[in-house]
């Protein structure tokens, strides 16, 4: 199981399974990496119907047809293609399907074989949406959140992505005085990490979380120097519980 190098690609699909979660010490854990990461491509090992004509090579499934290629596959290898918007480059993945990661008799019964959580949607935009955080005046939420001036991008929250600019901003107001998770990105680290925040108004200064933030072309997340090796995987990515979107399923 694991990575082979990576290659970049002509043509994106229109639509793809974009990885939100991945849950600790599940199969996936290390190889995918949540946010960044899309499934455009499944290799099975046993022989699943797909709507991909025969020989067709691997193509972009649907959740339904992930799952049941995973549930047909359990303890048998299976290779998924992936691209990472960030590297905007694709590789081969191979992971073996298996309840055994869950911890307790009874999450085993219930455990996803993949522990990844995915959505449908277009990968062509999948780094239209995030908020680069700016200044971070002294002693504000954001700070005490432990937000890096102009090194960390908002990618989402617990609930899911963000879609449109003032998605973020209306979030932020629909948690004065309340806890938010958001999914954080640096760019010094090259991780994705959750961040907890309260924004409110009492704390001395100006704005709800009393830092700038900027949104669109100009503030994008920037492409590493140095693409992941085929062997270093993604350190440890995130282990999400609760709940999820409508348009999310389980793998």
């Amino acid at each position: 199981m694991g990575q082979t190098s990576s290659t970049s690609l002509s043509t994106l699909p229109e639509l793809a399974l974009h990885c939100l979660r991945v849950a600790e010490h599940s199969p996936a854990d290390g190889l995918i990496e949540p946010f960044f990461d899309y499934l455009v491509g499944v290799d099975e090992a046993s022989s699943v119907p797909t709507t991909r004509g025969a020989g067709a090579g691997p193509a972009v499934p649907t959740p339904a047809e992930l799952a049941r290629i995973v549930e047909a596959n359990e303890g048998r290898t299976i290779g998924l293609t992936v691209y990472n918007a960030k590297t905007q480059r694709v590789r081969e993945v191979h992971l073996t399907p298996s309840r055994a990661w869950s911890s307790t008799a009874e999450g085993k019964e219930r455990a996803s074989l993949l522990g990844l959580s995915v959505r449908v949607c277009n990968p062509t935009q999948a780094l239209d949406n995030v908020w680069h955080i700016l200044e971070v005046l002294e002693g504000s939420p954001a700070e005490m959140a432990g937000l890096v001036p102009f090194g960390d991008w908002v990618c989402g929250w617990a609930g899911g992505p963000l879609h449109g600019e003032n998605s973020f901003y209306d979030l932020v107001e629909a948690h004065i005085d309340k806890s938010l998770r958001l999914y954080v990105y640096s760019a010094d680290l090259d991780n994705l990490r959750e961040v907890v925040v309260i924004p409110n108004e009492k704390w001395g200064g100006s704005g709800l979380l009393g830092c700038g933030v900027g949104y669109g072309i100009l503030h994008r997340i920037p492409r590493p120097a140095t693409p992941p090796s085929q062997t270093d995987g993604y350190g440890s990515p995130l282990a999400v519980t609760g709940g999820l979107p409508r348009d999310v399923g389980r793998a």
